[in-house]
């Protein structure tokens, strides 16, 4: 599994996840840059992801839902803010309201930072997600988003496989 540590700091307001992959910084890179690639790791199993928009560029945006089991949509999307390629990008990620993607006011949004460095020819990728404030940052706890995003980044092993 490629998650080798999850922490959260209420006091630094993030949630930092790391994983080691077993493929070249630009292969894993690759996993991101390509909508159809994103979509077979993005949410837990049982809730795929569907990419609407997707511009990896700074200043573009990804527009996203993933489908529960029962049919039920969930909206997001990510605003780029630098993109470093293969070693880096930033966006803002937030739920939305509906299909429209407009953000949701009652939901938190994060600042995210997602790196990945070569380590003895493998990769090693470091999430960081930073909230506005503690209860932001405990509301996605409370939502379940270690487990759902350790689950999500632990399928990434069987793409880079295939």
């Amino acid at each position: 599994m490629p998650v080798t540590d999850v922490q959260h700091d209420l006091d630094a307001l993030t949630l930092t996840i790391t994983a080691d992959f077993a493929a070249p910084v630009e292969r894993v890179w690759e996993v991101y840059a390509d909508p159809r690639q994103l979509e077979r790791v993005w949410g837990p199993p049982g809730y795929p992801a569907t990419f609407v928009d997707h511009d990896l560029v700074p200043g573009g945006r990804m527009n996203y839902f993933m489908t529960s089991p029962d049919g039920d949509k969930f909206y997001a999307y990510w605003d780029v803010a630098t993109v470093d390629q293969p070693k880096s990008f930033t966006f803002k990620d937030g739920f939305a309201v509906d299909e429209s993607f407009a953000a949701n006011p009652e939901m938190p949004e994060s600042t995210q930072v997602y790196e990945f460095a070569e380590v003895d020819g493998a990769t090693r990728a470091t999430f960081v997600a930073t909230y506005a404030d503690a209860a932001s940052l405990q509301k996605v706890l409370d939502m379940g988003a270690v487990e759902g995003s350790t689950l999500a980044i632990n399928q990434i092993d069987d793409l880079l496989a295939a």
